[in-house]
């Protein structure tokens, strides 16, 4: 079966090359920690045998999820976490029932008689390796560590006020889920354990931009971010949700459950204004309940000993006459500006940077970075898709490059994680559509995302 790829250089993942027996151990469950051998051969010491026929449910708490299914493969080797693996044509996912918290996740793939190419994404279209080739005969481990969170706020006993289409989403559920994607993955073992204290959290408050977006053809810079940070030493927290202020985000207990979980050295990004504006009332503004909120967001995240970082809101694709992006959020992104200076924090002009970005695309090569798309380009979709403030992928992943660029230049003790080899992005001279890949997810949205 053929499937929808869009292209993108191989961007540098934490692979390890050495055999699975070498980056594999079986351990007692006690420990917490979970290993999966794949494949109907012999299953390794300590693993647990998932076959194509293991289907998730709640009484054995993993397998195969989201009615998607594997075939499985036998290569005949001695060593049990050689000798087969599993694979398909379509997307498929993989989960596992675990607590709340931050896992390290290390997936051995390939086929000692053949090739492979995967991408692994990772709850709600996480990115978090999005691509993995390995030559034939070859395996590699590839090693992600990600949050897995739900709505529990277990210092008061309350819970975060989520909306009904949430409920749904694979990022508030107790599971721990991966989607296997690409041209031809094949994986032959997983294993799961909690991470180490000292792995830093980055929190992520904000809208329908930032949010892991659950379905096709919407992302946001958050999902993405993932991709391009150590291993073994940060994992993304992503509280975003679509339609949300920064009033409301506070209203809900996203913040509450943030704070609940963070602790010294943690970050918490915070990216709102678009639907901050439409808010009407006496009091309401940017220089007066927003800067509010923006200032009492760093003081609590400051009691926690953690880091705020506050992130002006990217422009929406607004053109002029002359090809000028003009600004269509009032004085959100200024209140921002005035109030990290204020507070002495760190501030990552998206704002400022985004508009150089799209001018140097310009109006007809942008397109490719919003959601536009005309009629029946995905299933169900009868009427064209032109949105001017939600990114595909390729849109996200460019949001996303900056802001790793506004970490370097803030000079933040996180830019020493970001992996190694990525690039010092340039929002004058950004991606052309043409090198980016990402093999849809087969989840595809009927409606667009709150907020605009």
């Amino acid at each position: 079966m053929k499937r929808s790829l869009i292209y993108l250089p191989l961007i540098v993942l934490s692979v390890g090359c050495a055999s699975p027996k070498t980056t594999i151990h079986a351990v007692k469950p006690a420990e917490g920690r979970y290993l999966f051998d794949f494949g109907t051969s012999n299953t390794a010491t300590g693993f647990t045998a998932v076959s194509p026929s293991t289907f998730y449910n709640e009484k054995i708490g993993y397998g195969f999820d989201r009615n998607t299914t594997v075939t499985s493969v036998n290569r005949g080797d001695n060593d049990p976490l050689k000798d087969g693996f599993v694979s398909s044509d379509k997307p498929f996912y993989f989960s596992v029932r675990v607590p709340e918290g931050n896992y390290n996740v290390k997936v051995v793939m390939g086929d000692k008689e053949g090739t492979s190419d995967a991408t692994v994404r990772a709850e709600n279209r996480r990115m978090m390796a999005n691509r993995v080739q390995t030559t034939r005969g070859e395996l590699k481990t590839v090693e992600l560590t990600l949050n897995i969170r739900d709505t529990l706020i277990r210092a008061n006993n309350t819970r975060v006020r989520i909306k009904d289409r949430e409920r749904a989403y694979l990022h508030w559920d107790n599971k721990l889920t991966l989607e296997f994607n690409g041209v031809e993955p094949k994986v032959a073992a997983i294993e799961i354990s909690p991470a180490p204290a000292d792995v830093v959290t980055v929190f992520l408050a904000g809208n329908s931009t930032v949010v892991d977006q659950a379905e096709e053809p919407y992302a946001a810079w958050g999902q993405m971010l993932p991709a391009f940070l150590m291993p073994g030493r940060v994992a993304v927290a992503n509280y975003a949700e679509s339609g949300e202020s920064l009033s409301s985000f506070i209203a809900a207990r996203r913040f509450e459950k943030m704070l609940s979980l963070m602790k010294a050295g943690d970050y918490a990004f915070v990216e709102f204004g678009h639907n901050d504006q439409k808010q009407k009332g006496e009091g309401i503004g940017a220089f007066t309940s927003y800067k509010k909120d923006l200032k009492y967001f760093i003081a609590e995240v400051k009691k926690q000993g953690s880091i705020p970082v506050l992130v002006t809101s990217m422009m929406r694709r607004n053109f002029d006459s002359n090809g000028k992006i003009t600004n269509s959020l009032g004085d959100y992104p200024e209140a921002v500006r005035q109030t990290a200076k204020e507070e002495g924090v760190a501030m990552i002009d998206l704002n400022a940077m985004s508009k150089t970005m799209y001018e140097a695309w310009g109006p007809e090569g942008s397109i490719k970075a919003f959601v536009h798309f005309p009629a029946n380009t995905f299933p169900n979709q009868k009427v064209a898709l032109k949105d001017d403030t939600h990114f595909t992928p390729f849109g996200a992943y460019q949001i996303a490059q900056i802001i790793l660029k506004g970490i370097r230049s803030n000079k933040l003790d996180l830019a020493a994680f970001i992996k190694p080899g990525t690039r010092n992005f340039n929002p004058s001279k950004p991606d052309k559509f043409e090198s980016f890949y990402w093999p849809n997810s087969p989840s595809i949205a009927a409606s667009k995302p709150d907020g605009n």
